[in-house]
């Protein structure tokens, strides 16, 4: 089941993107145009289909702006959603409903996209086993929404930060001397609660990796071939996760080679907008 996300996490995010879009003058246009008392009525629609998220995050846009304002929300993260499909009806002061408008309509198309894309990666693994996951490749400031929207469209995540747990890339490797090295330098660093995760792209690295011990082998960029060398080498000794490149097209082949994870950042940064309206409605 998905957690909602808590005001204390998303509060401050749409702030500063109300903040952005207000600048020093507010509203110009809606203030000029229409009385702070006019009121209006306008649902939120999905103008495609997709995966809901952050419909909560969103839609506080309008209670941000000002009082007065009812949210009837009609949908919840996590769902399909159809194209001219009602996601929430919005009620309130029709200037403030018209300066909140982008900022939520910008969080909640963003963030559908994700979990859109996210979902299709799901949905093209199949061997019931293999889980999508996301990385550090987020949108700056919005990495806690972004990784929200991944599990929203049924992906798990990976590390939310640098101090998660150890991630031993390529060029650690290349500053610290060697894997092994690498390795009993991080064992010695860290409790026994952090995990230790090592980047491997070869065979003979991924040897060298089971010899001295991790908890994830980090398979980047290999051929299927390799890869499924790869995970014949590590079962039972080591988790998996491949990564690299890993798109819509290339996840179905990726999977049938058994690794444990597929990371991609695919999902967070090249993520299409899913098309999301307000219309006004009659009184």
């Amino acid at each position: 089941m998905l957690t909602p996300l808590s005001p204390i996490i998303y509060e401050p995010i749409v702030r500063r993107a109300l903040e952005e879009d207000l600048g020093r003058a507010g509203d110009l246009t809606s203030d000029a145009l229409i009385d702070p008392k006019t009121p209006a009525k306008a649902a939120v629609l999905a103008r495609k289909d997709g995966r809901l998220a952050c419909l909560d995050v969103a839609l506080s846009a309008f209670n941000m702006v000002g009082n007065g304002v009812s949210i009837t929300q009609k949908a919840h993260d996590g769902e399909a959603i159809v194209a001219g499909q009602q996601l929430a009806i919005v009620e309130g002061p029709g200037r403030l409903l018209l300066t909140a408008e982008r900022t939520a309509l910008n969080i909640l198309g963003h963030l559908c996209g994700v979990a859109t894309i996210t979902q299709l990666m799901v949905s093209r693994i199949t061997n019931g086993h293999t889980r999508i996951v996301c990385t550090r490749k987020t949108t700056p400031g919005l990495r806690a929404l972004e990784k929200y929207a991944v599990r929203a469209g049924g992906g798990v995540n990976h590390r939310f930060g640098l101090d998660d747990a150890i991630l031993i890339k390529d060029n650690h490797i290349a500053v610290c001397g060697g894997i092994t090295e690498a390795v009993k330098k991080a064992r010695a660093y860290v409790g026994h609660m952090v995990k230790i995760e090592v980047e491997v792209d070869t065979l003979a690295q991924l040897e060298e990796l089971l010899s001295v011990g991790a908890d994830v082998v980090l398979l980047d960029n290999m051929s299927l071939e390799d890869l499924s060398l790869a995970v014949d080498m590590s079962r039972g000794k080591i988790i998996t996760e491949a990564s690299g490149g890993i798109s819509p097209e290339t996840v179905a082949g990726v999977s049938e080679c058994g690794v444990d994870f597929i990371s991609t950042g695919f999902i967070t940064h090249s993520a299409p907008n899913l098309d999301v309206a307000l219309d006004m409605l009659e009184l």
